[in-house]
């Protein structure tokens, strides 16, 4: 079946700038994909051979930090706000992305097992903000309480389940401490734990994120004002996508390795968290016709 087999990321890695393929090389300092026989990155020349690459996408993730910071601020002020804590932690799991980005996807002329290690963290980051963001469409519902302590340790005891248990998988795939992943290596670059975790995890938390908002805006609220927001953070989220898998590779032939489509990734992401904040704090004002009845209502 070759690299088209289920959990093969070798295509991927060929073409894009993915943080999972520094799993699957040896290198200390060549650009990310260089091993794949892709369009590899060379971005500015440093000395001994060395290249800083991806600039762009360092720079956006930086800039994504502080609008996340600045978002989490905005939050504390919405103080009645459903679900004001519970967007807060899907924040800062945001901000550990875009950190581990800046190392992972940044071509920065790292030592190899340090770069391995902020790639574990970041896929581990990637995997439990999707599972946060699901959440926070099922406190909508008011299943429990919003912000109360079992509704938040709940929340940060499934996340750490989800960041443990990835980080250790990209962990010893990287570093074989056990050997059950070495089979990445003797079918290079596949291995179905990481690509379920990485590559369909994250589709499916997004998708049921939607889904259930769009329920909850439509035949709860009866509004469409929101679904504007909603849909806005689905399509930027997929034209990164696009950008990222498809766009990459000839952006990269067409720059002679200057840029690729992790930069436009890194931007649209960005818009997509921006669109889902903003569809978020639309819903939670205090003039939406919530439906209230006598001894129940929302707080």
């Amino acid at each position: 079946m070759g690299s088209t087999q289920f959990g093969n990321f070798n295509d991927f890695c060929r073409d894009s700038t993915l943080p999972v393929c520094n799993l699957f090389t040896n290198q200390t300092s060549q650009p990310i994909n260089a091993a794949f026989d892709g369009c590899a990155l060379t971005g500015i020349p440093l000395s001994g051979g060395r290249h800083l690459a991806n600039l762009g996408s360092i720079i956006l993730a930086f800039v994504s930090i502080l609008v996340s910071l600045f978002l989490l601020w905005r939050s504390e002020r919405k103080k009645a706000a459903v679900g004001r804590r519970e967007m807060q932690l899907f924040l800062v799991a945001f901000i550990v992305v875009e950190i581990c980005e800046i190392f992972t996807v940044g071509g920065f002329p790292l030592d190899d097992a340090v770069r391995k290690g902020f790639t574990a963290v970041h896929i581990a980051s990637i995997t439990t903000a999707c599972w946060i963001l699901m959440l926070n469409a099922a406190v909508g519902y008011q299943v429990l309480d919003d912000g109360t302590p079992v509704s938040i340790f709940l929340m940060i005891a499934s996340s750490l389940i989800f960041f443990i248990g990835t980080g250790y998988i990209a962990l010893d795939t990287a570093f074989s401490w056990t050997g059950q992943w070495d089979h990445s290596w003797e079918d290079p670059n596949r291995n179905i734990a990481l690509y379920v975790l990485y590559q369909l995890w994250p589709l499916i938390c997004i998708v049921v994120f939607y889904v259930l908002e769009a329920i909850l805006v439509i035949r709860v609220l009866g509004e469409i004002r929101p679904m504007f927001y909603l849909t806005s953070a689905g399509l930027l989220f997929a034209i990164g996508q696009i950008f990222n898998y498809v766009i990459s590779v000839h952006l990269c032939s067409a720059t002679d390795g200057k840029i690729n489509g992790a930069l436009f990734e890194t931007f649209f992401t960005l818009l997509s968290v921006v669109m889902i904040w903003t569809f978020w704090s639309s819903i939670t004002e205090d003039d939406w016709p919530l439906p209230v009845t006598p001894g129940n209502g929302y707080n």
